[in-house]
């Protein structure tokens, strides 16, 4: 079946090359900012329902050749402007002049996204909210990975789950990390494997923007997307330019943590291809908090280099590639001079993994209709050690492979039964091969799963009302039946300042292996270690959100607030319980069915402009996350209704000030309010719940930005995190700790400084 599919897909491609013939009709023109008149450099010009476009260049001009005959809608946008669209008759052999005059945009609300549906809309008319993270909020944040900035978004906590390797997840909406569907460049190929560790694996720099989507709102992601979708859109080359970049961090005052960017990226004249490169490197030593010679934030060296290049073929299609490769190292425990069976604890792993895959987008004579096909791979290696007590029968090899491949076909109509709509289907073959062998435990997966889907959805919009009708149909190879989910969303806009929203989906997650299962913690002198359980069914889910945002812009200053409601039951609810020792004492632990369980809440988000060069961004979460019978996770411990380290409220607040043209000051901070975690034996005689208590982790950055002749600047910056050092006081201490007793801010007090040399 695969081997089918890639033979249609390849076959489609090539049919769509031979479908077009070139014009020799162009279009040029400049852009300009309506209030100053200044020609705006590096402004995204693109023709409405096709790929075909370019970037103004360096003195706000730009040229577009040989574009099909018909009417077609052109739009300019960049970042902090609103868009604008111009209507133009396009006839074979001539050249048009098209200008353009931007205005200012301080809310970013008619900023283009992909993630509502998969087809290019303003986030202000997009059926489900979409948040974008941009490269300034991880700037302003000092954030290196992927998993530092995703705090700063309503609804979202990043969580540190490990004391000794470092591992991490994210909640949406107060759901676990699989409930988040990863995807990049809008393709799920996030494994397993690739979740450990994958929202550090990801450095900033190699990243345009983040596109969340919290709730499964649209059929086209897959149907595990229950808590949402977090889709990283890598970086696209638009213009020639070079940038290299240093942080160097350092923890509490004693542990260095440096990382070093290189990002390059060159275009043809005539914009028919081009190419950008990322590069990283990181370096973290280990940092012993509590003194006692184990690490509670691990040693981690990591390279990774990757690049993302287009082709115009003939102006009847565009190929995009997309390729990047990771080697890290991490360890967490003590005695870092040694070989890890040396170690009384030691946690090690050593990844390299390989990502890449291809999309091209076929270009007809009629703009509405489009077909795009594509394909996306990972290959991840990890050899690793999770043991206790010098034990030399702890190390582990794992290999996994993923692979996502597809077809979509896009139909966009001037109007059907009741305003325009836009029809979107097609089907998708995922496939996750994964085995992993640690002989010392007596564990081996050998895991296979392939999913076949087919998915369709109709979209209904104008500029004050959209409806989304969709559904998908998927063939899990571990599930016997077939499972349709569907997807219904609307958005209506009574008034130009007022944006109401609600959705439904439903979804699933199959009886197979997860990140977490993949880990192995140090508990109490000994492994602790989940298995999936024989018989474990689908979880099954279904989620409803509604949605209040107001946007209003007055003379001086400018306000956005958004007030969205979440609620999400599950039956078969996954839950993880105690259930036996093995013959070496090491804690086993099951993957199981709950009787379900309800998560519910509002999320709040205000965005407060009182001038022009200083802005507030804030948001806050309020939760339930309850079981709907009691669960018991250890025979010493009562059975518990509240699902773990879920806490009740949680929020983030990030204020940005230029008080002089070239000077940024940012201050932000991250709120988590108490919650309950588990505390196995081992450092303390027998199991026991916790009732955390509250932090807030804040943190400040000032940048100045000198100008050292035309386009060549260099930035210098320095701040510090967590500045009243809000962080977890009673770690276990020595061999027989628990190290998934961990919760609070991710890092004590540290202090940093930057520079970076741009082109």
């Amino acid at each position: 079946m695969k081997k089918i599919i890639i033979a249609i897909i390849f076959a489609l491609n090539i049919i769509s090359i031979h479908a077009q013939q070139p014009t020799d009709a162009n279009i040029v023109g400049h852009v300009l900012d309506s209030k100053t008149q200044e020609h705006l450099a590096y402004v995204s010009i693109g023709i409405k329902g096709t790929d075909m476009g370019t970037v103004s260049d360096a003195t706000g001009h730009y040229r577009i050749n040989n574009i099909p005959v018909g009417t077609f809608t052109i739009v300019a946008s960049y970042i902090g402007y609103e868009p604008q669209e111009i209507e133009i008759n396009v006839e074979k052999g001539k050249t048009l002049e098209v200008n353009f005059e931007l205005d200012e945009s301080p809310l970013l609300l008619n900023q283009i996204v992909v993630s509502a549906g998969k087809d290019e809309v303003s986030r202000i008319e997009a059926v489900s909210i979409v948040n974008v993270i941009t490269p300034r909020i991880f700037e302003n944040t000092n954030s290196v990975c992927l998993a530092d900035g995703l705090n700063f978004l309503p609804g979202l906590r990043v969580e540190n789950n490990c004391q000794n390797c470092g591992f991490s997840q994210l909640r949406i909406n107060g759901l676990d990390g699989p409930y988040t569907q990863v995807l990049i460049d809008s393709r799920a190929i996030n494994s397993a494997l690739a979740g450990v560790y994958g929202l550090e694996h990801i450095p900033v720099n190699m990243v345009d923007r983040v596109e969340v989507v919290r709730g499964g709102a649209s059929a086209l992601f897959g149907s595990s997307a229950v808590g949402g979708v977090v889709n990283i859109i890598t970086k696209e080359p638009r213009k020639n330019a070079l940038s290299i970049s240093n942080i160097s961090n350092l923890i509490y005052g004693k542990s260095p943590d440096i990382i070093t960017n290189l990002n390059a990226s060159i275009v043809s004249n005539k914009n028919i291809a081009g190419a950008t490169l990322f590069a990283s490197a990181r370096q973290r030593s280990p940092f012993d908090y509590n003194k006692d010679g184990f690490s509670e934030i691990g040693k981690l060296n990591m390279k990774s280099i990757g690049f993302r290049g287009f082709y115009n073929i003939n102006r009847v299609g565009k190929l995009t590639l997309e390729y990047h490769t990771i080697d890290e190292f991490r360890r967490g425990g003590n005695n870092f001079n040694r070989p890890p069976h040396e170690a009384d604890i030691a946690e090690q792993t050593d990844h390299t993994i390989h990502s890449g895959g291809y999309k091209f987008d076929s270009f007809f004579k009629n703009p509405k209709h489009a077909l795009q096909t594509y394909s996306s791979y990972q290959h991840i290696n990890r050899k690793s050690y999770y043991g206790t007590g010098q034990d030399p029968n702890a190390y582990g090899y794992t290999t996994d492979l993923s692979m996502v491949s597809g077809i979509q076909y896009t139909f966009r109509m001037n109007r059907f039964l009741f305003m325009p709509a836009t029809l979107i289907t097609g089907f998708e073959y995922s496939h996750n091969a994964l085995k992993d062998e640690m002989l010392g435990y007596n564990r081996v997966i050998n895991e296979k799963v392939s999913i076949y889907s087919v998915f369709a959805q109709n979209e209904w919009r104008n500029t004050k009302v959209s409806i989304l009708l969709g559904g998908r149909f998927d063939k899990h190879s571990m599930i016997k039946n077939p499972i349709i989910s569907p997807r219904i969303s609307a958005r209506y806009a009574p008034i130009s300042w007022l944006t109401l929203r609600g959705s439904y989906a439903s979804g699933f997650r199959g009886p197979q292996t997860y990140d977490e299962d993949l880990h192995i913690a140090a508990v109490g002198g000994v492994a602790a270690l989940i298995q999936v359980a024989e018989n474990l069914k689908p979880e099954k889910s279904h989620s409803f959100t509604f949605s209040t945002e107001f946007n209003k812009l007055f003379p001086k200053t400018a306000f956005q607030f958004l007030a969205e409601g979440f609620y999400t039951n599950l039956s078969n609810v996954f839950v993880i319980e105690e259930v036996s020792r093995d013959e070496a004492g090491n804690l086993i632990l099951e993957r199981t069915n709950g009787s379900g369980a309800v998560v519910a809440g509002v999320n709040l988000e205000a965005t407060i402009l009182p001038m022009k060069d200083f802005q507030i961004n804030m948001g806050f979460t309020v939760q339930s996350s309850l079981y709907k019978e009691p669960e018991q996770w250890s025979e010493n411990v009562e059975p518990q209704r509240k699902m773990f380290r879920a806490p009740s409220n949680y929020g983030y607040i990030m204020a940005t000030y230029s008080p002089i043209r070239r000077l940024d000051l940012s201050l932000s901070g991250i709120y988590t309010g108490s919650m309950l975690v588990q505390h196995f034996s081992g450092y303390i005689p027998e199991d026991r719940e916790v009732k955390t208590p509250v932090f807030f982790d804040l943190n400040f950055r000032i940048a100045y930005n000198f100008k050292l002749k035309e386009n060549v600047m260099l930035q210098v910056s320095a701040g510090m995190k967590n500045i009243f050092n809000s962080y977890q006081k009673d770690f276990d201490k020595g061999e027989f700790r628990d190290s998934r007793y961990i919760y609070g801010p991710t890092l004590p007090r540290t202090v940093f400084l930057g520079i970076r040399f741009s082109i």
